[in-house]
């Protein structure tokens, strides 16, 4: 079997289980080495397939590059819903806080509290058209370029107003989590991601489950730049394991 082969053959292995490939189990199903095997999840380590783990490796799930803010919003409503009450009890009673843009922080919006005396500052355009409905919130749109597919603003009118902000907490979502850091699809983004994290007292990380053990195009932070992170109880045992090695427990809804 030739290298490129067997690089498949693993691919393909990972691809039908949790993900995870042993040395010893592939040495056996291709007749190779223990030594070949693990040169070739080196090889698929570089090229960015595989990350390297004691006895083999994981894959590392990559999402499609980018949907648009309804495409997103007809997938996983129900674990968003749960997710978005859980982010809602983090809430603080008064003060400010700051939400990203993506359809799981409009989720958060939409379960917001009518009856809390806070300041809301986002560049999310769909939850400010949501919140300004509310009483007793105060709404401040984030200027900058609003992005078609995301409804966003973004850029630097955006990430400069954001500089000179403090605020008691930032609700932020992600494209793509995993051990080594959390993506997001382009550098606009990621500098008004980086500039919330940077402004706020306490910040949650709220994903869905499936965007673990996945990447996106451009990393904005590390999971420790995170207070909390909320997903929902679809996380596998083995992104669960991988979050425990490095010190991270996540606050998983039912």
């Amino acid at each position: 079997m030739y290298p490129a082969e067997r690089r498949l053959a693993i691919l393909s292995e990972a691809s039908a289980g949790d993900g995870r490939v042993s040395v010893a189990r592939l040495s056996a199903r291709l007749g190779v080495t223990y030594a070949t095997i693990r040169r070739d999840l080196d090889d698929l380590e570089r090229e960015g397939m595989l990350r390297r783990q004691h006895g083999g490796a994981r894959l590392i799930r990559t999402l499609p590059f980018e949907l648009s803010l309804p495409d997103r919003r007809t997938t996983e409503g129900a674990e968003r819903a749960r997710i978005a009450k859980g982010v809602v009890d983090l809430l603080p009673q008064d003060g400010v806080v700051l939400l990203d843009s993506g359809a799981l922080i409009l989720s958060v919006a939409e379960a917001f509290p009518a009856d809390r005396d806070l300041m809301i500052v986002t560049n999310n355009l769909p939850a400010a058209r949501l919140l300004a409905g509310y009483e007793r919130l105060t709404v401040l749109m984030l200027p900058g370029r609003v992005r078609h597919l995301t409804q966003a603003s973004v850029d630097e009118w955006a990430r400069a107003r954001l500089a000179g902000l403090n605020v008691d907490l930032a609700v932020l979502g992600a494209n793509g989590v995993t051990v080594d850091g959390v993506t997001t699809t382009i550098p606009a983004e990621v500098a008004v991601k980086q500039a919330m994290i940077a402004a706020a007292t306490r910040s949650v990380l709220a994903v869905t489950a499936t965007k673990f053990g996945t990447r996106s195009f451009c990393e904005f932070a590390d999971l420790s730049d995170f207070d909390v992170i909320v997903t929902d109880d679809r996380l596998a045992q083995v992104q669960r394991d991988d979050l425990a090695e490095i010190g991270v427990t996540p606050m998983i809804v039912d």
